[in-house]
């Protein structure tokens, strides 16, 4: 193989490895299944266990956002010194859609158990 052709060829290995998808090993944290309490209604027992749920989504969403963290960094370092910094913003830019939709996700589930905490509260005091 001449010196010309495996120039092409580690240019095409490492277009290809670029535009795999760069967090396929993070698993993207599925929002709790069960319905949120309404508060109107709810037992104490049933805000308790809401959210011990919200809790544990939000660690796994917090594990998740590390993970996109550490694979964004690692592939970044895989691709080496000839990495391009369009393919840098590039995967970055993949990192921060993912991050912030999972942010917005969890936010939308905890801005709704709030609304249900506070009719709770409401509830309870009359």
């Amino acid at each position: 193989m001449n010196s010309l052709s495996r120039l092409a060829y580690l240019a095409a290995f490492t277009a290809a490895s670029l535009a795999t998808p760069a967090f396929a090993d993070c698993v993207y944290p599925k929002t709790p299944d069960e319905a949120l309490p309404d508060g109107a209604t709810a037992s104490e027992q049933d805000m308790v266990a809401a959210m011990k749920s919200l809790k544990t989504y939000n660690d796994q969403v917090s594990a998740y956002l590390s993970c996109l963290d550490l694979e964004t960094t690692t592939r970044i370092n895989e691709a080496g010194p000839k990495v391009t910094a369009d393919q840098v913003k590039e995967i970055r830019a993949i990192e921060e859609k993912k991050h912030n939709a999972a942010v917005d996700e969890l936010q939308a589930r905890a801005d709704e158990f709030n609304k249900q905490v506070r009719i709770y509260k409401t509830k309870k005091k009359g």
